[in-house]
C-alpha cells in the first residue's frame, strides 16, 4: 500500500508519496497537477519490484512552502529536486519519470548535472515548444493572478482536471483532486509555476539531449489535447535511444486510463 511521508528540506517539510520497501528506487514529479496523478500505478510499481517516490513540489499538493516566479522556472525545480533527493538519500542510480511540466524537470534533471540520471521516462510530458498550453498561459499576466479568487482557481482547475482524465470522474475522485488547491497559499503558488512556465526551458535542452545516449521512454495517452502525441513522435525519432509506448483511448493522465499498462511499462524500463 502507498503511504504518504514527509521529510526536511530547505526547511520546510516536503510531502510524497511512496511503496514498497526493497528494490531500486524511481523518482516520480508532477507538474501542474501533484502527485496524485501517480498514486494508480504506485502499487503495481511497487509489486514489480521497484520503490517509488512521487514528491510534491514545493508550495504544492501537500508539501509546505510557497513557490514564487523565480523559484517556480525548471532550472530552481530541477536544483530542488536534486536537494530532496539528497535529503532522502536516493539511491545514485535512481531513475527519474516526469509527467507534464514535472517532464521538463525530469530532461533538465537528465543533462543538467544536478543529479545522475541513468534512465529517464516521460509521460504526457512538455516539450520542444508544446507549453505552457493557453489555460496555464493565461496566469502569465499578473493582473489575472491578481484578480484570481481562491473559487475561480478551483472552477478552472475542475475543468482543466475533468479534460485530463479523459474519462467520467466521480465527485469523490474530482473533490480528490482538487483539495490542494483550496489552500490560498497552493494556489499562489500554482500561479508562480503557470506564470515560470516557459518553452525556451525545454528548447534550451535540446542541443544536450540529443547528445545524451542515456535510455529514455515515452509514455504517452494518444487522446491528450494538452500535450498532443505528436510532439512524443518527433521526440522519439530526434532524441536518440528513446522508445515510445502509445496509450490507447487515454488522456493526459494517462495512469487513470490504464494504470497496469503503465506501471508494467515503466517497470520493465526501470527495471533492468
Amino acid at each position: 500500500m502507498s503511504t504518504r511521508m514527509m521529510i526536511d528540506v530547505d526547511g520546510r517539510m516536503a510531502s510524497y508519496l511512496t511503496a514498497g520497501e526493497y528494490g531500486p528506487q524511481v523518482l516520480l514529479l508532477h507538474g501542474t497537477y501533484w502527485s496524485r496523478v501517480w498514486l494508480p500505478v504506485l502499487d503495481d510499481l511497487a509489486a514489480a519490484g521497484l520503490r517509488p517516490v512521487a514528491v510534491d513540489l514545493p508550495g504544492l499538493g501537500r508539501s509546505e512552502g510557497e513557490l514564487t516566479l523565480e523559484t517556480a522556472t525548471v532550472p530552481a525545480l530541477a536544483a530542488w529536486v536534486a536537494r530532496f533527493a539528497t535529503a532522502l538519500g536516493m539511491d545514485a542510480s535512481a531513475g527519474v519519470a516526469g509527467h507534464d511540466i514535472g517532464g521538463a524537470v525530469a530532461q533538465h534533471l537528465l543533462v543538467g548535472g544536478e543529479l545522475t540520471v541513468p534512465r529517464l521516462a516521460l509521460v504526457n510530458s512538455v516539450s520542444y515548444d508544446s507549453w505552457p498550453v493557453p489555460g496555464v498561459a493565461r496566469y502569465r499576466d499578473p493582473a489575472v493572478v491578481a484578480a484570481t479568487t481562491v473559487e475561480e482557481l478551483l472552477a478552472a482547475r475542475r475543468v482543466a482536471v475533468s479534460t485530463a482524465l479523459a474519462r467520467p470522474a466521480t465527485e469523490g475522485e474530482m473533490a480528490d483532486y482538487l483539495d490542494p488547491w483550496r489552500d490560498p497559499r497552493v494556489g499562489r503558488s500554482w500561479m508562480a509555476l503557470a506564470g515560470a512556465a516557459d518553452s525556451r526551458y525545454t528548447l534550451d535542452l535540446m542541443p544536450a539531449l540529443l547528445a545524451c545516449d542515456a535510455p529514455k521512454l515515452l509514455v504517452w495517452g494518444e487522446d491528450d489535447t494538452f500535450q498532443k502525441v505528436g510532439y512524443a513522435q518527433r521526440f522519439a525519432d530526434e532524441v536518440p535511444n528513446t522508445t515510445l509506448v502509445r496509450v490507447a483511448k487515454a488522456g493526459h493522465i494517462p495512469m487513470e486510463n490504464d494504470p497496469a499498462l503503465v506501471a508494467r511499462t515503466l517497470a520493465t524500463f526501470f527495471l533492468v
